[in-house]
Order: structure tokens, then sequence, then C-alpha cells
């Protein structure tokens, strides 16, 4: 087949996975159909219409706007069959049990169009059994493809051939789910749970196994394998909370049936704690109660010996803290050496996983890079097992993991394989390397996927061990100091657009990164054809921009009060000013946070190119101030043209949300909200895969380079809404504030707010210009600055990072 279009889809069982997978595909903006099973009594449909409902009020959120539920069409397998064949890819999402599975395929199959695609997701039944159920014509379009729940969030993607699954099949559908859906696709081999799931859940039983050895309680052991390992918050036991106890023992059970000649068989015995809990119907997070229980504002943590749940909040100890925060190789011989139980019991989970990790390699996995892989974006680990090893000395630690199987205490007899001591693993220090890594299968190491989608991505995900550009030090550098970096990308062709990196804390925005931005501006203007702004942070979901860098003005403003920090935000309006009316587009790639100055900078950039996963928003009144660097402003103006395009004199209807949001600051849960709140524009471009940002970026300020880009004229005549307008707010402020909603402080921030998106004291319709609302932001941002009670916000928010509410 040629390139793969997928236009419409259907996802066959509205359950949790379901249903998540439509709302992410309605994300994406691809039509989806949900299937499920006609309802007895009511409308057929109700079963489907029920879990689309049930989407908007799912936390985390499955949709980026809860409205676009709307857009899932439900439909049932007794009357809507031959909707089927519109679709050119079909999910099927059931109960994990091969018998119905069958029975749903010799139901849907002869609906299925002759050239459509069909999967199933499967979290680790085999692949192969399934297409059993299958024609000859349609298995060679049968494939797995296992998300993570949930869908939205999770990045990895388990791709799953059958026998006779055509490659082009595999090929068009690794690319669809990397580059419209987002995900990290890794091909896994047709075994019983693939590879995240298979490794993910013995870690889980090996943990528990040692935690029992060594007595430790399940808060304790949560404390020492969650981010002190650079693993997900949630750790072992809250994580199986939030999977769900009764999915963690279906795919325990689903090894333990399946893996009867595994070396490491006596593992999957479920654990009877695990057991118990099951039994009870403690399932975890979605029944209340599981290895942790939330009882009022507390978290109880079960105590396995008493059977109650007791106060969580065991902590690892100094040592092991202190073991834990040194460099790979030391922090390991540490931890071997330590007679300390929590050391131990650290040591003994890590060698579990190493030595797991290398026996199964080569029947779960084609090469190292694809286990690292998964386990870190199936289960949230900041390094895939074999990273972990060769990071800490791979020929030491493997010596004493096989030192540790002779000697009776590992959890297999089996032996490391032979590829681990000796030969080209061992010669090259680790699997991972410039030339790829180890397929045992291969006896090599291989390169990564040379699919078209990937050339979209500048900076591939990293691997520890494998030599790659650094996104820090990438292309050819323009100019550098100790604010920003200014540079270009060095590949054949793509040097005609400038790069801007910030290097702050936060890249937080203070003098010298204003500075930078113009300087950049300046070199783009003079030799380039448009200026990116990109952070290296977004490739690890770090921010686009904390804002304005607040800790780095209040030695001045402690000194010289309010008066002393105007200069830097007239400075700040001026460049973002520059921004907006530069002679070349500037084109901002946002991902993560782009809060207060940094939710400007995107607001008067010519277009903006935002990552699905983008939170955006003005929010200084949390610490007692309002937007002054341009956000009223471009509030004001942005709500005038609206009006006026439609005709509208009214102003403050178009006020009022732009109000709202700042005066409440409200930060967007996805770009689509983004476009919602007015931060983004409908004809802004939100790309899904984190990697690709870069690229888009540079592709769109070129094609505005090339449409003839010219700066949008100086807007002198903006209408406002005036003292009228500013009366109006306030009257509702007002209830707010005798109602007790908010505070006396709140109500001056919120007016002051009120008072510049209004355009001052002037008659409504009054026509200003930029720079009129300019004066108005600065002024009220002065004002507001030299408040104590705003002062002890800004001190509150450094000192803890939340806001102070008085």
């Amino acid at each position: 087949m040629g390139h793969l279009s997928i236009r419409k889809v259907a996802v066959l069982g509205a359950g949790v996975m379901g249903s998540q997978i439509a709302a992410h595909l309605i994300n994406a903006k691809v039509p989806v159909i949900l299937f499920d099973l006609p309802a007895q009594q009511g409308p057929k449909n109700s079963i489907a219409q029920k879990a689309i409902a049930h989407l908007r009020k799912l936390n985390p959120a499955p949709l980026g706007v809860s409205h676009d539920a709307s857009y899932i069409e439900p439909a049932n397998y007794e009357d809507d069959l031959a909707k089927l064949n519109a679709c050119d890819l079909v999910i099927e999402a059931i109960a994990e049990r091969i018998d119905w599975k069958h029975d749903l395929y010799k139901k849907v199959a002869p609906a299925i169009r002759h050239d459509a695609i069909f999967v199933s997701n499967t979290s680790g039944l085999s692949i192969n059994t399934l297409a059993e159920g299958l024609d000859a014509e349609l298995k060679f379009r049968f494939c797995g493809v296992h998300f993570f729940n949930p869908p939205r969030y999770m990045h990895l993607v388990e791709l799953i051939p059958a026998q006779q699954t055509r490659a082009d099949i595999l090929d068009g559908l690794e690319s669809f789910l990397t580059s419209t859906l987002g995900k990290g696709v890794i091909r896994a081999k047709d075994t019983p749970n693939f590879i995240a799931n298979r490794v993910g859940v013995f870690s889980v039983l090996a943990t528990i196994k040692e935690a029992e050895k060594f007595e430790l309680g399940f808060d304790l052991v949560d404390d020492l394998t969650g981010r002190r390992l650079g693993r997900a918050k949630s750790a072992t036991f809250r994580t199986a909370d939030v999977v769900g106890l009764d999915t963690v023992s279906h795919v325990i059970k689903t090894m333990r049936d399946n893996l009867l000649d595994d070396p490491f068989f006596p593992i999957y015995n479920e654990p009877p704690v695990l057991s118990a809990l099951v039994a009870q119907g403690a399932l975890g997070q979605k029944s209340g109660a599981g290895f942790y229980k939330k009882e009022g504002k507390l978290i109880k943590v079960l105590d396995a010996k008493q059977g109650a749940y007791i106060a969580s909040g065991a902590r690892a100890d100094a040592l092991v803290e202190r073991i834990l925060k040194r460099p790979p190789a030391e922090r390991f011989k540490l931890l071997h050496e330590s007679t300390h139980p929590q050391a131990r019991f650290l040591w003994a989970i890590f060698r579990n996983v190493f030595h797991y990790s290398a026996v199964h390699l080569e029947h779960i996995a084609d090469n190292a890079r694809d286990l690292d892989f998964a386990v870190r974006w199936g289960f949230g680990w900041n390094e895939g097992p074999f990273e972990s090893w060769q990071a800490a000395g791979w020929r030491q630690l493997a010596e004493w993991v096989q030192a540790d199987i002779d000697a009776g205490v590992a959890l297999s007899k089996a032996p490391l394989p032979a590829w681990t001591l000796d030969g080209l693993v061992a010669e090259q220090g680790g699997v991972h390397n410039t030339a790829g890594s180890w397929s045992p299968k291969a006896r090599t190491f291989v390169p990564r996927s040379a699919l078209a989608v990937y050339t979209k991505q500048v900076f591939r995900a990293p691997l520890n061990g494998e030599v790659a550009a650094d996104p820090r030090t990438a292309g050819k550098t323009l100019h550098e100091n100790e604010a920003v970096r200014i540079w270009v990308d060095a590949r054949a062709g793509q040097d005609d657009i400038a790069i801007v990196s910030f290097k702050s804390k936060m890249n937080t925005i203070g003098p010298a990164v204003l500075d930078g931005i113009v300087q950049a501006i300046e070199l783009a203007e003079q030799n380039h054809r448009g200026l990116v702004v990109w952070q290296p942070s977004a490739l690890q979901a770090g921010p686009f921009s904390a804002g304005a860098n607040l800790e780095g003005l209040v030695p001045s403003l402690m000194a010289g009060g309010a008066k002393k920090i105007e200069p830097f935000v007239a400075q700040f309006q001026q460049t973002m000013q520059r921004v907006k009316y530069a002679a070349v587009p500037v084109v901002p790639a946002i991902a993560g946070i782009a809060l207060g100055g940094g939710c400007e900078l995107v607001m008067h950039s010519a277009k903006r190119v935002a990552y699905f996963e983008s939170y955006i928003g003005l929010v200084e009144v949390g610490v007692g101030l309002l937007p002054a660097g341009g956000g009223l402003k471009e509030g004001a103006l942005r709500a005038a043209e609206t009006a006026r395009r439609l005709g509208q004199r009214n102003l403050l209807e178009f006020l009022v949300k732009p109000f709202e949001n700042i005066a409440r600051a409200k930060v967007s849960s996805s770009a689509l909200e983004a476009i919602e709140f007015g931060y983004l524009l409908p004809s802004d471009t939100i790309v899904f895969n984190l990697h690709e940002l870069l690229a888009t970026a540079l592709s769109e300020a070129r094609a505005l380079a090339n449409a003839g880009w010219r700066a949008p004229l100086p807007v002198h005549a903006i209408a406002v809404a005036g003292r009228a307008g500013i009366a109006t707010i306030k009257a509702q402020l007002v209830n707010l504030r005798d109602g007790g909603f908010i505070s006396v402080h709140d109500f001056l921030i919120s007016s002051k707010i009120a008072e510049v998106l209004c355009g001052g004291e002037v008659e409504m319709g009054s026509l200003v210009d930029e720079a009129w609302l300019l004066k108005l932001e600065r002024a009220a941002f002065v004002e507001l600055l030299d408040m104590k009670k705003t002062q002890e916000r800004i001190i509150g928010m450094l000192q803890t990072g939340k806001p102070v509410r008085n």
C-alpha cells in the first residue's frame, strides 16, 4: 500500500480504555465511532452514550476540551455495523477474554472494508492467537496496538505484529501513531504481556517480594522507588492503585498461565496481599481503597501485618538518601556493599530487573533500546534498566549480578546470558553506543528506525550511552551568553531560520533574556528569514517559560521600591512590541507551561506552534500583580477587533471572558483550551509529538517567510469600553468581595485589571492606541508592586511555590 491515510476510526468497546482512546483520537481531530453492545432498555446506543458523557467528568481529563466529547459518534453492534465501511482503522478494545474477542471478530469482520486495518488493544494476549479468528485476507491487516492508560498522557504504544501482518501496515501505523497521536512506538514480539508490562509487572512483583524480605512498609517502598530513583512519583504501590489491582491481577495471571517455562516462574504467584485486596473489592483508586485509602484529607496506607490502614508518610533513611544522590558507579557500589536494610532492598530490586531484562531481552524485544524505551514510556522511569546498568559500569555490575545468582540470593538460578559478560557488549561497556543498541538475535548493535516520520524530529528521544547531538549545544551558535543562545540548525537547507533558546531557571525572563530576544530578532532580520523561540527543556516536558524572573527583581524592589522596577517593566513591554513588529516572523515553539510573561511572549508572536500538552495563562494575580508585558493590551485589542469584525458595539461582551481568565489566573489544560482562552488562535498549529515541535516551528516560520511575511500595521485606533465597562465589572466584584468570595486585595487587583482592559477613565467607544494601554498596564503594575500585600504574595510564592491568599 502507499501512504496510509486514516480519515476515520472505529473503536470497539466503550470501556475505560476504548472510550479514552476515542477521546484522544478526537483531540487529534480524527473522527471516531465508538461501538458497544446494544442496551437492553432505552436507546440502543445508551451504553456508548454514557461512556462518552463520562469522558467529560474524568480527571485527568482525556479530552483537550470537554465539549469535544460531542464529536464522538455512538454506535452499537446490532444496528450500526455498516458504519464500519467508512473507517480506515478499527480498534478493538473490549475485555481481555480471547473467547469474547473471537466472538466479536466473527460479528464485525464481514463489515470491515477490504483495505481497512484491524487492530487489538490487548494488553498482553497473544496476537497470533487472536488472529486465528480472522479470515486469511484480514490476517494480513491485523496486529496489536497496545495503548497505555490513560491514553492521552502515556507516551508508549506497543505495536505487535502477527505472523502474517504486512510490513507496510506496520510502517503506516507507526507513522500515524507517532505523528498524529504523538506516541512513542515500540515494536514488541508476540510474547505474554509484550515488553513494558512484562518487565514492569515483574519489577512490581519483585519489589513486593523484596519488601517482604526486608520488612519494609508499602509507603516506605514508594518513597524509595519513586522520584528518588527517577521514576514516577506514584512509585510502586500507588501506581498499582491507579492502574487498578484487578488489572494488575489479570496481568499476573496472564504471565502465570503462559510462562510455565520461564526461569522466573515462581515470582508470578500473585502476592497474598494483592489477592486479599482484590477479594475484598479493594481495587485501588477506582474503588476508594487498595494499598492506600483516603479518609477525609488523610492518605492512609495498608499495614499488611495488622490488616488495617494506618497513617502514611514513611521516608527513606538519611544515609540512603545520601547514597542515592551519588554518581551512578559510586551509588551502586555503596548499595551493593551496604548492610542497611533499605540499601540492600534497593540493590536487590535493581539486580532483579537487570537479571530479568538480560535473560528475556532476546525473546520479548528486538534490541535493548526497545526494552529501555518501553519501560521508560510505559512506567514513567527516567532510565530504562539497561541504561542504569550501563551508566554504573557494565562489567562490574554484571559480575555482581552473576555473583548473587551463583550465591542463590537472586530470584532465579538462570545465569546471565553470555553476551552480558563477554564479547561485544562487555568490550563496548554496555548495550548502547553510536552504532545503535544490542540485539541478541542479530548479535550486533542495530541502529534506530529510518522511517520517514522520524525525519521530523530534529532531536530524537535520548538514550543514555548513545552519543547524540545535545540540544543545548547542537547546530551552529551565532551568539551565546549567560541568558540565551542564538543558533541555527546547521543541516543543509535549515540555517535560514534563527533559533533563540533561554538558559535561565525555568526559562524565566529577566533583563538579560529580554536583551537576548532583541538581539536574536536583529540577527534574524540581518541574515535570516525568521526566528523561532524554542527551549531544549521542551524535550523533557520542561517549561516554555515560567514568566518574568521575580526572584531576580526582589533585591531591586527591596532596595529602591516599586519605582526601581518600572524600567524593567518598560523594557519588557518594548521587547514584546519588538517581537510583534519584527521584520521577520517570530514563532514560539511552546511546550509545558507558558505563564505570565511567557504567555505574553506567545501572544505577541507572528504565529504559534504548540505541543498539545501546553499549559498557558496570565497568572500574575497569584503574586498580587497584573500582566504588564502587553498581555492586557493584547486582550483589549483582540476584544476590539472581534467586536469590529462582528459589527458589535457592546465591547464589554467581548471583554468578560478575558477578564475572568486573567482575574482568576486560569491556565489552559491543553493547547486546545488555550485557543478557547484566547492565548492561542484557531490558526495556530498544534503538534502531538514533542519531538516534532522544533521542526514544525521552523517549517511554519519558513512558510510565513515564503508567503512574503509583513509585520502587522501598528494599531492607533482601539475602541475601548471605558469607565462604563469598568463600573459594570466592578459592580460584580463588589458582590464577590462582600460575599467573602474574594479578599479586599483580590478586589483591588481585579479592579486594576478591569481598568486596563477597558482602556481607563474614558468614554465607552473612545479610540486609544497601544502606547496608551501599555502606559495603563505599567502604572497599575508599579502601584500594585508598592503594596505590602502584593510583596507578601511575591515572597510567599518564592519561598513556598504556592500562592498566598491575603
